[in-house]
């Protein structure tokens, strides 16, 4: 593989990425990992999560007691 085909795969890999990052909408944050009031994500996460969690089959909750 000439090094002129491996610049050229790697331009259009990162305008595919470009691309995609910008026509996908999200909101990315490149700012690393964020601690305290800037964590907002954990609470966002909770809202999504399911309301009550799925019951233990009896068998097992019989072999406990």
């Amino acid at each position: 593989m000439s090094n002129r085909s491996i610049i050229i795969m790697v331009l259009v890999l990162v305008g595919a990425t470009a691309y995609l990052l910008l026509k996908s909408d999200g909101n990315i944050d490149m700012g690393g990992e964020k601690h305290g009031a800037e964590a907002t994500h954990v609470e966002e996460a909770k809202k999504d999560a399911p309301a009550t969690a799925p019951a233990a089959p009896a068998a097992v909750t019989d072999a406990k007691k």
